[in-house]
């Protein structure tokens, strides 16, 4: 029987990040996936494969509506083939997970196919083409988090489809009902509306993206009218039928009258769960909480001293980047470091056009703590490099403590809003205050210059540009 000093069960970001910070570390560590390739969720059905689609969909888009007002022009009918796209896709998600291969061998790492399941504390049986059992004296549960679905909804993966299957449709949908108004029924939408498709959004609350600021959920919601998104807000989905070839929503409204919605397919992004099946905590001595999550203290660790678990199977944002810190944070815990992570300053993004991007404290929560703030905005039609690439939708906004000036949020809606949201990241790390920001040099022209002109209004209201 081999033994290690870690073994990582699951390989998505957080744990095949974890395995290589404990090899850097030092110690001998395996790495135990039950699928045929490693990267889990992200890489395989999640982060990876959508982007490529939201990428090639746009270019697309671009295509058709914007590169006659560029000077090109493009004879002929432009047309989307669909299968030559997810191949692409397809591609990229290949390259990646192949990558991920690379640093497992990079850092000795052994890679064991299979179910991984705990046999007592300190062993785990892998059950994949033959019948494994290991020895690891510390364990790193990483096992990630499956779609969500409603009680009454069945889902066939043919027409009632959760985003794995809507990574890998084989026709454009004429209709495309999306139940959740949240990051990955909004992105996905994105994509096959720009392909040709209706979509229509059904939210239970009285907002899209409802864990963001609201002022970005005012402007996305905008945005995406404008494109002819369907959106009924406030909509409590109460039945999913499909009839041959439609699927048939009932919904009531607000005002509590039915309302029916008909689509030849339904995706169902009602956020996700997280996933031990299989993983048989309980004869470890790990606890799950009442909503399947694996139990954790501050440092991570479970019920069971020498296991500890990280991402989405544990509570906090399901995100593959807070996996990833988690992944760093027990490997260097294992190793006697004394590492941190201050979860207030983990990003969120939304990956449709414009992007949508938000790190620390939103309005409503600094209204509800009882926090004297003050607020700077600056919109990105005002910028030249926004009317130069004909991007103006958005704004960027920071939010500042009313008497230190340190900043307490930034929140933005914009083209290349998810790489930009990092300088805000830097900046909450090191405490700056909004007149720090106001105070550097941002090249120009650039979309980051709306940073520093949010700053200088949150700083006595002295924006430059507008």
């Amino acid at each position: 029987m081999n033994s290690y000093d870690v073994a990582v069960i699951g390989s998505g970001p957080g744990g095949y990040v974890a395995a290589i910070r404990c090899a850097q570390l030092g110690m001998k560590t395996a790495i135990i996936e039950k699928y045929a390739t490693l990267g889990g969720t992200c890489l395989n059905v999640g982060c990876i494969p959508s982007k490529a689609l939201l990428d090639s969909s746009h270019h697309y888009e671009d295509a058709v509506k914007h590169f006659e007002e560029h000077g090109i022009e493009i004879p002929g009918d432009i047309k989307v083939n669909l299968e030559k796209m997810i191949a692409r896709k397809q591609a990229v998600v290949d390259q990646t997970t192949g990558g991920i291969d690379f640093l497992m061998k990079k850092n000795n790492i052994d890679v064991y196919q299979g179910l991984g399941s705990f046999k007592d504390a300190t062993h785990i049986t892998i059950a994949g083409e033959e019948a494994t059992e290991i020895e690891a004296k510390n364990t790193i549960i990483a096992t990630g988090s499956k779609p969500s679905s409603l009680p009454f909804i069945k889902l066939d993966k043919e027409r009632v489809i959760t985003s794995t299957e809507a990574l890998k449709l084989k026709e454009i949908p004429k209709h495309l009902v999306v139940i959740g108004g949240g990051v990955i029924g909004l992105e996905l939408g994105q994509v096959y509306k720009r392909l040709g498709a209706e979509v229509t959004v059904v939210e239970y609350m009285d907002r899209i993206i409802p864990t963001m600021d609201a002022g970005l959920s005012k402007e996305l919601n905008k945005v995406l009218k404008k494109a002819k998104f369907k959106m009924n807000l406030s909509h409590k989905v109460k039945s999913v039928e499909t009839v041959g070839n439609e699927v048939v929503i009932k919904a009531d409204n607000k005002k509590g009258e039915e309302v029916e919605i008909k689509g030849d397919y339904c995706l169902v992004s009602v956020g996700r769960r997280p996933y031990t099946d299989g993983l048989n905590a309980e004869a470890a001595g790990v606890k799950l909480d009442d909503r399947g999550r694996v139990e954790v203290n501050d440092h991570l660790q479970t019920s069971a001293s020498n296991i500890y678990a990280i991402g989405d199977v544990v509570k906090g944002a399901m995100l593959a980047h807070k996996a990833e810190e988690e992944g760093v944070f027990v490997a260097e815990t294992l190793a006697g470091q004394k590492p941190h992570i201050d979860y207030n300053l983990i990003p969120g993004v939304v990956y449709t056009w414009p992007e949508v991007a938000t790190v620390g404290k939103t309005e409503e929560q600094l209204k509800e703590a009882g926090v004297a703030y003050k607020t700077g905005s600056f919109p990105m039609r005002a910028l030249g490099r926004s009317r130069a690439s004909m991007d103006l939708d958005g704004f960027v906004k920071i939010l500042a403590d009313k008497n230190t000036d340190e900043i307490l949020g930034v929140h933005m809606v914009g083209a290349r809003a998810a790489d930009m949201i990092a300088e805000a990241v830097v900046a909450m790390e090191y405490r700056a205050s909004a007149e720090d920001i106001s105070r550097m040099s941002h090249a120009h022209p650039t979309f980051t210059e709306a940073i520093k002109e949010a700053a200088l209004a949150a700083t006595e209201d002295r924006a430059l540009h507008i």
